[in-house]
């Protein structure tokens, strides 16, 4: 999990986690501690500025379509502005009318809006990739987070979404400083983790946040030398979703690690971002882009929704599509509801064992 339904927009597809009472502790050894915060850094960025200019560039299309509008001849440098322009060009019921309410939308969003969260613990506790912990911050209800650290490392760390409306989110983006102190319980969680080396590859699918747990999982693995069993490297692949390249949380690291590391593959998948900039990488969804990376001979294509047929044999947008062996597979998935039910579809018509399906949900 990444945050506590109370936190949760039900609108927001990046937003997940469960309340304190429906989590368990792990092996009943819960820790409690203050911690000092280290790290509070914006994961996210404030793109206004650019989203102004990407809207300038449709001004000519802006005005040719609204001639009947008493018009400024230059395109407006303020957003609240762009705003009332994009009621009208849905009224006027044109194409690109979604695509300006989007970059409006994406433009008026309170920054940061994904922030790193980093503390050390007085009493620091154990606890495995997979794990949570429930944080208090001043007087606002606690929150349990995925832990994002590695076990191996001597802090803790957490990726956090900013929930507009959240009962604590809202605080932890705008007033959490370096030195500031944290209460913190934990660990929780026993189901959803890694095991022991075996001789499969592994695949991690997740949504925004729903990564937090990964990071923790893969450079935990990387550690301990998980990959390679009896002289053998097993491949790690990492698909991604989110709407915004700068919504992906540890996308840098990521792509270092791809480059850096012959056997772990980075995927990341963007709804949105090619609105704003020239993306060039993909834009399904997560589960379209599991389709692309299985081996088609195995995928029962006639069970599959209408909807998701499509993406069988089709290469990604990088053109090194994997052809992966659905029986050598072990899938981790972690996101909202929606999603992990659909991609469970796809690994079920697509031939992964039940039991090699791992799946963290919310919402």
């Amino acid at each position: 999990m990444a945050q506590n339904p109370d936190d949760a927009d039900p609108h927001d597809p990046h937003a997940h986690g469960k309340a304190e009472g429906d989590v368990e502790p792990y092996d009943q050894m819960l820790t409690e501690s203050d911690a000092e915060v280290t790290v509070v850094e914006p994961m996210d960025e404030d793109r206004s500025e650019e989203v102004l200019g990407r809207l300038a560039d449709r001004w000519p299309m802006v005005e040719e379509t609204l001639e009947e509008q008493d018009l400024s001849e230059d395109p407006p440098d303020r957003i609240e502005d762009w705003a009332g322009i994009s009621d009208m060009l849905a009224d006027a019921d044109v194409g690109f009318a979604d695509t300006v309410d989007t970059l409006v939308n994406r433009a008026q969003r309170p920054y940061p809006s994904l922030l790193k969260l980093r503390f050390e613990p007085e009493e620091m506790f154990e606890f495995v990739p997979g794990h949570y912990a429930r944080i208090s911050f001043e007087d606002y209800p606690p929150r349990v987070y995925s832990i994002a650290s590695s076990p191996n490392r001597d802090y803790v760390e957490l990726t956090v979404r900013r929930v507009p409306g959240g009962h604590l989110t809202p605080h932890l983006c705008e007033e959490l400083e370096v030195g500031d102190d944290l209460f913190v319980r934990g660990p929780y969680g026993e189901e959803f983790g890694l095991e022991e080396p075996n001789e499969r590859d592994v695949v991690f699918i997740a949504t925004g946040t729903g990564v937090a747990p990964f990071w923790s999982m893969i450079n935990f693995l990387f550690e301990e030398g998980w990959d390679e069993v009896n002289g053998d490297s097993y491949d790690v692949y990492l698909i991604l979703g989110s709407s915004w390249e700068d919504d992906l949380a540890y996308h840098e690291e990521w792509r270092t690690m791809d480059d850096e590391r012959d056997n772990f593959h980075y995927i990341p998948t963007l709804s949105r971002e090619s609105k704003l900039t020239e993306w060039e990488g993909e834009t399904d969804y997560v589960q379209q882009v599991l389709l692309k990376c299985l081996d088609d001979g195995a995928i029962e294509q006639a069970e599959l929704p209408d909807a998701l047929q499509g993406f069988v044999g089709e290469d990604l947008a990088t053109g090194d599509t994997p052809n992966l062996d659905p029986e050598e597979l072990e899938l981790f998935i972690c996101g909202i509801g929606a999603m992990a039910n659909q991609v469970r579809e796809v690994a079920k018509h697509g031939g992964v064992p039940e039991r090699r399906r791992h799946v963290e949900s919310y919402g």
